[in-house]
């Protein structure tokens, strides 16, 4: 059973509304194995919802009359495994509690409607309601090896994502390469996100790792990374390594998330525009 825990201030708009049309999608796709529940880190204990959260929920399905504010404690950390909230200043206080916890922020953030009309309560909640409906699609994700099918579409992500795409008929090739083990993110037949690895003497490179942008910050990139380090693992690999560009922050402390640390640089190594490259490596044995 996967747990999960919405969090705002209150526990009376932002995080109640997330917790009440979670549980609608959740039922629509007849998902059982997730559950899920709020908490503010300011809140009263036993506030009801604001009514623009009950009325604008109920037009979308969601009945939010009985729900009831809950303070943040350390036995809702216990309880959960990940946690979503509404703003980085949310997620940073939750950081001072347990660093290390697995956390994701809506792109953005959620404002507060807090005091605001019934249509600025309608638009939260169209913001929640299209973060929700991705984020159930990242953790219902299946990691499969690549296939001709994934080819096209994952041509598409190289366009988007890097300056010196692969093509199709590149990407292709690997399919036949004996010493490749690309991966695909795949939730309900869309394509998120995927990752290339190259084999050699017991040395796995990662090529690119890549997700669309609209799954992006939802822990894809993270979970791609630790297959095709466990597969490498698995397949007896020393170690794994990656360039990465110099100015790429977030991807590099990504990897150092990962276990990866840099132990060397490349001059000039990308193009479009010329960059230097970090090697990152981790060692798995």
């Amino acid at each position: 059973m996967l747990n999960i825990t919405f969090v705002c201030t209150g526990n009376t708009c932002r995080s109640a509304m997330a917790e009440g049309l979670f549980k609608k999608i959740l039922s629509e796709r007849g998902i059982t194995d997730i559950t899920c529940r709020s908490c503010g880190l300011a809140a009263y204990t036993g506030d009801e919802a604001s009514p623009q959260a009950v009325e604008v929920c109920a037009e979308r399905g969601a009945d939010l009359t009985h729900h009831r504010a809950t303070v943040f404690n350390q036995y809702i950390l216990d309880e959960t495994d990940i946690m979503v909230c509404m703003t980085e200043n949310h997620k940073n206080a939750v950081m001072r509690v347990n660093p290390s916890f697995r956390i994701l922020v809506p792109e953005g953030g959620i404002p507060d409607p807090f005091g605001g009309d019934t249509e600025i309560y309608r638009n939260c909640a169209d913001k929640i309601e299209a973060f929700l409906e991705k984020f159930l699609d990242s953790i219902t994700m299946d990691i499969e090896p690549m296939k001709e099918e994934h080819i096209k579409e994952i041509a598409e992500l190289e366009k988007i994502s890097f300056s010196v795409p692969w093509s199709e008929n590149g990407l292709r090739a690997e399919l036949s390469n004996e010493t490749a083990h690309f991966l695909t993110a795949i939730s309900d037949g869309k394509i998120l996100g995927y990752i290339g690895i190259h084999e050699i003497c017991g040395e796995a490179y990662i090529t690119n790792v890549a997700v669309f942008p609209e799954y992006r910050r939802l822990g894809i990139g993270e979970t791609l990374i630790d297959a095709a380090t466990h597969g490498a693992k698995k397949r007896n690999c020393e170690f794994i390594s990656l360039e990465v560009r110099i100015s790429n922050i977030p991807a590099i402390e990504l990897y150092k998330k990962q276990g990866y640390n840099i132990v060397g640089q490349r001059k000039n190594f990308y193009s479009n525009p010329t960059e230097d490259a970090y090697i990152m490596t981790r060692y798995l044995r």
